[in-house]
């Protein structure tokens, strides 16, 4: 999606916060690329603090803390979640209240987690304690309430009634289950202890039953699309454990080119978090709409919000404590990983270029690259990219037909940006 960039660079303490909002919000303005990068805004390339965008340079905007106008700038360029999503809001869907997305699907997700146990039955005890473990309950299912929300959307949208199909409600409850697989081999991959507030599955049983209980699970899974009946569902999703598996290939690696860090940064966050989310969302308008406008509608969506919810998870990293966040905070610089507040730090702090290159393993590394997040403006930067991103799924979304579904899935872009962990 090719945004508006070449406007940021002329943003001035001069400007007042209503043009700016406006400027943030210029739905209008924005021109919709049907192929580009995969995962990005269009992105082609950085070099230093140039993006490159459908082949043009711009220059994305600085702050030099340096500057007795700091705070001021930084207030203007980064204006509150709450002015964002309503000025947006106002200009866009003034039809219809704003709905908590939470309520609105509660109905549709009371019996979420009892249905996946029943998928899973099995008579051998450990292995039944294995795969419920993490279906406790206490999750988010943030994938699945987007899904449903999504569903309702799209049903309304299509001239039908908002009720679920049994097919969409089945697909809100397989993409918690191959997320919940995916966090099992994840935590065997990262030699993770804790997730969730609670001790992983790897610690507690060990790392070969762990990837087995994650095995299971994602075969339980696909056992339950199958019966979905749909081929274009079913090659939709399963393309989703596709990417997955080539996300995890990919943070494996590191790009010595830094020019080339971003888009692979971009194109791995698509393929690890933000594909099931927009997968799982085409899936649920294809079993209502024929119209491939309405699942790239859906598509997008999803993979906007994915993308942002990544960005607020990688600011989060290095700025809730380790007790807020249920896992150890600095966890990805510990597991070698440079996330976006590292790769715009770089910035400001060239150094960190020779760290993400040894993956943070020298003596010293993870407690200076934090010191140097800590004090460039890369959490800022990165959060106002994620806003970006949300910006993109408001408009997307908005081209549905009005409903309290559609206002939800608004609503909850304020929601994820504002989230704190």
């Amino acid at each position: 999606m090719a945004l508006p960039w070449r406007r940021c660079s002329r943003w001035t303490s001069g400007r007042t916060a209503a043009s700016l909002l406006n400027t943030v919000c210029g739905a209008r303005t924005m021109t919709t690329r049907k192929k580009g990068a995969v995962a990005g805004l269009g992105v082609r390339n950085v070099v230093g603090n140039r993006v490159i965008l459908s082949g043009d340079a711009v220059k994305l905007p600085t702050i030099k803390k340096s500057s007795t106008l700091w705070r001021h700038n930084l207030r203007l360029l980064y204006p509150s979640v709450t002015q964002i999503t309503e000025h947006c809001c106002r200009r866009l869907h003034s039809d219809a209240k704003v709905k908590d997305p939470f309520s609105l699907a509660q109905k549709d997700l009371i019996n979420l987690y009892d249905d996946i146990k029943k998928e899973l039955f099995v008579s051998k005890t450990e292995l039944k304690s294995l795969c419920e473990y993490y279906f406790d309950g206490k999750g988010k299912a943030l994938r699945p309430m987007i899904v449903v929300l999504m569903a309702r959307a799209c049903n309304l949208h299509s001239n039908k009634e908002g009720d679920l199909l049994p097919g969409q409600r089945s697909i809100a409850m397989i993409s918690e289950m191959i997320h919940t697989a995916s966090l099992v081999h994840d935590d065997v991959i990262d030699g993770s202890d804790t997730r969730r507030g609670k001790t992983t599955i790897n610690e507690v049983w060990g790392e070969r039953k762990a990837i087995l209980a994650g095995d299971f699970i994602l075969s339980v899974a696909s056992m339950a699309l199958a019966r979905i009946g749909n081929t274009a569902v079913v090659s939709v999703l399963s393309q989703v454990i596709e990417d997955l598996v080539r996300g995890e290939f990919m943070q494996l690696g590191s790009k010595e080119n830094e020019n080339e860090r971003f888009k692979h940064y971009l194109e791995k966050t698509f393929k690890k978090t933000a594909s099931l989310i927009a997968n799982s969302c085409k899936a649920v308008s294809i079993l209502v709409n024929p119209d491939p406008e309405v699942h790239e509608i859906a598509f997008q969506y999803g993979r906007n919000v994915g993308i942002a919810f990544q960005l607020v998870d990688d600011v989060l990293d290095f700025t809730s404590s380790a007790n807020h966040l249920g896992k150890p905070s600095a966890a990805d610089l510990r597991l070698g990983l440079a996330t976006r507040p590292v790769l715009f730090a770089c910035q400001q702090f060239p150094e960190l270029h020779a760290m993400i290159m040894r993956r943070f393993g020298s003596r010293g590394d993870v407690e200076r690259a934090w010191r140097y997040v800590l004090e460039s403006d890369g959490i800022q930067q990165t959060k106002y990219l994620a806003q970006r991103y949300c910006q993109e799924a408001v408009r997307q979304v908005s081209k549905l037909s009005p409903s309290a579904e559609r206002q939800a899935l608004i609503r909850l872009t304020e929601l994820l940006l504002s989230r704190d962990k």
